[in-house]
């Protein structure tokens, strides 16, 4: 039995399948500017953790938007858009990040030495927690707020990662890409800075570690609402009742369940808290300073 190929069928056959994909459709300013106002909160709140810089959040925004803007047409479609204009806001600030000297892991006792130096520092802080509606002390505030101090105590890299995967929930892809690095290396720096914060925090906090030497949790609360039991106040708290279990992982979870709860710009004790963080700043870069 003769077959008879027709060869000319067969050729428009391969090459319609081998025909390049159809080109994703061109991202357009008003999807930008949609994505860009759905994305800004969770930007916003991630620029200021990891530069401890109010003012400094609120410009990089921007810049980003104007940046995203300017360069749509290279967007290509390979990631969300959330994922590119976080890797376009990182971008901008890591330029800046790495010109500063890391923060030491006692960063909490030295900024509470200098404001207890300070009188000026809890006057303001008084006058804010008493005009502001956005100045009511929380236990689960502080934790919020001294993680986000303590998280410059890792390198950059480390930082960096651990907030994109433990806070704002992107995928070791996702990250990689807005960190213009390999998987492999994010997944490095999430298992040695995932373990580092572990480690410094079930030494120093006494929140979860009877021995732990930074109370400052309880003894702000005890400033802010003195009639409070400040302890009665902690125990509400999951990661205090489950501390006594000794899971390591499972506190750092809670840990970073509170920080995805609270955002730094309009949680109940935001003005209070960015008013301590622009304090501490100004402390260490005074600290880091050349004598």
């Amino acid at each position: 039995m003769v077959v008879i190929c027709d060869v000319g069928a067969r050729t428009n056959f391969v090459a319609m399948h081998q025909q390049p994909p159809a080109p994703l459709p061109q991202l357009g300013i008003p999807t930008l500017t949609a994505e860009f106002e759905r994305a800004k909160g969770a930007l916003k709140s991630y620029i200021v953790r990891i530069t401890a810089n109010r003012q400094e959040a609120e410009d990089i925004v921007q810049e980003t938007y104007i940046r995203a803007h300017r360069n749509v047409a290279s967007f290509k479609g390979d990631s969300s858009v959330k994922t590119w204009l976080f890797a376009i806001a990182q971008n901008i600030a890591r330029d800046h990040l790495r010109s500063l000297k890391r923060w030491p892991e006692d960063v909490g006792d030295i900024c509470k030495d200098a404001a207890m130096k300070d009188p000026d520092f809890f006057r303001e802080a008084m006058t804010i927690h008493k005009t502001s509606p956005q100045a009511q002390f929380e236990i689960r505030e502080h934790i919020a707020f001294c993680f986000t101090c303590v998280s410059r105590s890792l390198p950059l890299e480390q930082q960096l990662a651990l907030m994109l995967k433990e806070v704002y929930e992107f995928t070791a892809k996702e990250i990689a890409e807005i960190m213009e690095t390999n998987e492999a290396m994010v997944k490095y720096y999430l298992h040695t800075g995932r373990g580092r914060m572990m480690e410094v925090f079930d030494k120093r906090c006494a929140l979860i570690n009877k021995e732990g030497v930074c109370h400052q949790c309880t003894e702000l609360n005890g400033i802010f609402n003195p009639k409070q039991n400040a302890q009665e106040e902690a125990v509400k708290l999951q990661m205090v009742r489950d501390a006594k279990k000794g899971d390591k992982e499972h506190l750092f979870d809670l840990r970073m369940k509170v920080m995805q709860e609270l955002d730094p710009f309009t949680s109940p004790a935001a003005e209070l808290q960015l008013h301590h963080l622009e304090f501490d700043r100004q402390v260490m870069e005074m600290h880091e300073a050349p004598a």
